[in-house]
């Protein structure tokens, strides 16, 4: 199977996007490697108290994913190009994301109903190529199938072209613009709360 670098382009229309469910475990698997994604984190950041993170990094919070998974929750979209699993987006209601209610700079800013967008992984092989657009796409199409009318998302701000890829896990702002998203609130430079109305 031919793979993408950064010499070569991304056919968008061989794109294909599937919700996480227990069929597609293992490829989740597979996307997110040895490390997790990054740090042991199988993305349960935003689902644990920091505290809890910390002391579960790895395994543990690979086995409470699956559990999430495997209790018939989806909690995100897998991306595929050409049948490889290429890109992951969190997305699920907001009162799942534990950390993020807590957070200052991102509570609340109103009492309506949201699902969030928490956490965005790109196998590097994919990263700027217009992926995580498509991703977020697709993972409001999600939400709509699932009765949704607001999905938030709190991309980080890069300071340079070359952020990290630890430093943009949350996206980047000109992302979420492409795919229709937009800012309604600031409490943070780096951090703006962005909206789809659907």
């Amino acid at each position: 199977m031919k793979k993408a670098n950064s010499e070569t382009s991304l056919n968008i229309k061989k794109l294909h996007f599937y919700p996480l469910d227990r069929s597609r475990w293992k490829d989740f698997e597979n996307l997110f490697g040895e490390k997790g994604a990054c740090g042991g984190c199988w993305c349960m950041a935003w689902r644990l108290k920091n505290s809890e993170f910390e002391k579960q990094k790895g395994n543990a919070n690979k086995k409470m994913m699956k559990k999430i998974v495997y209790s018939n929750e989806v909690p995100g979209i897998l991306a595929y190009y050409e049948k490889e699993p290429i890109g992951w987006c969190s997305v699920s209601p907001r009162e799942k994301f534990v950390r993020l209610e807590n957070s200052r700079v991102l509570k609340r800013i109103d009492d309506k109903q949201v699902w969030s967008v928490s956490c965005l992984f790109i196998d590097k092989k994919y990263r700027r190529k217009g992926v995580s657009t498509e991703l977020l796409k697709a993972a409001v199409k999600h939400c709509k199938s699932k009765g949704a009318e607001i999905v938030e998302a709190y991309p980080t701000v890069p300071y340079n072209e070359n952020i990290p890829a630890a430093f943009a896990w949350t996206g980047i702002p000109s992302a979420f613009e492409n795919a229709g998203f937009k800012e309604v609130e600031r409490r943070s430079k780096t951090r703006p709360i962005m909206r789809y109305f659907i």
